[in-house]
């Protein structure tokens, strides 16, 4: 279940409970809040999943440019032998050889850059997420103990 959702269903539980005269607090029905606060700890770890699935694809996208560029070197290296057999083409084959090794220099490191950020973008999204569950699971919690510890001091002579 996405953490998100999970997040706006305690929001609107918290909305409808009833709100106490001359302050800021509500009485919260744990009932309601119990469930949604295990259903998060459920979906924390599939988000880490997740982003653990991006760090994984981003590190096979690395691996396939490193070998594409790989055969490109080698394909490279390839044509300039043959070409170093005819003497007369042998200073344009080195510059052939040249310039596909370091346009596929190039391509692969655009690819390792765009797939960092990629990742890096994912990470930073999901820091975000968890940190706006926590803060709401936060305050949710001191409601409930600012409730707790109102009634006690009720119940108390």
């Amino acid at each position: 279940m996405d953490i998100l959702h999970l997040v706006d269903r305690l929001e609107e539980v918290i909305k409808e409970s009833t709100r106490l005269p001359f302050g800021g607090l509500r009485l919260v029905d744990e009932r309601r809040i119990w469930p949604l606060i295990d259903q998060m700890r459920v979906s924390v770890p599939e988000e880490v999943r997740r982003a653990e699935r991006v760090v994984r694809e981003r590190e096979r996208t690395m691996a396939q440019t490193q070998e594409e560029a790989e055969r490109i070197l080698a394909l490279a290296r390839s044509e300039a032998a043959q070409l170093v057999a005819e003497h007369s083409i042998t200073r344009a084959a080195e510059e052939r050889a040249t310039a596909i090794r370091k346009q596929a220099e190039l391509e692969a490191e655009k690819i390792r850059i765009g797939a960092d950020e990629y990742a890096f973008e994912v990470l930073c999204n999901l820091e975000q997420e968890l940190k706006r569950a926590l803060t709401v699971i936060e305050n949710g919690i001191r409601t409930i103990q600012a409730e707790r510890e109102r009634h006690e001091t009720k119940r108390q002579p």
